[in-house]
């Protein structure tokens, strides 16, 4: 079994952990976060585990978008908050003001992306290579001293 990765970084992302009273990550704050993909599986005829530009090249779609676009739809000059935050109108509200460009996840936070990206890439992988490939893990980097894998 051969392993490879992928980073997709330059991800301007806020976002608060409202329950995480006591502490300044219930602020809104921010980071340029990336993701570190570990694919896994056997060679194809040109010798990859995955292209490594085969996000851009990809016959399918994540949510209906191609994988590069939903990376930046979802995590580039976003906000994103989870789907319990009591200020969720609040935020609702500042989307429709176009003050920011709201994401709404089942929660929030490094190891969470990790996960979230995750299944929706290992999905998306599974059928873009029949089966051939699998992330093995999915690494969220808030910067060079913070980051969270899910496998």
């Amino acid at each position: 079994m051969y392993n490879s990765t992928k980073v997709y970084d330059g991800f301007s992302t806020c976002f608060r952990q409202w329950k995480a009273i006591g502490t300044h990550c219930s602020f809104i704050h921010g980071y340029g976060i990336s993701f570190k993909i570990v694919f896994e599986g056997d060679l194809d005829e040109k010798n990859w585990v995955f292209d490594f530009g085969g996000m851009k090249r990809a016959k399918g779609s994540i949510d209906g978008i191609k994988p590069n676009e939903w990376f930046n739809y979802m995590f580039d000059h976003t906000t994103i908050i989870a789907q319990d935050d009591p200020e969720l109108e609040i935020f609702k509200e500042l989307d429709k003001k176009h003050i920011i460009q709201l994401r709404i996840l089942p929660y929030v936070g490094a190891e969470r992306f990790a996960e979230y990206v995750y299944h929706k890439i290992s999905t998306f992988i599974f059928l873009e290579t029949d089966g051939r490939v699998k992330v093995k893990n999915v690494e969220c980097r808030e910067h060079s001293k913070n980051s969270a894998i899910y496998e």
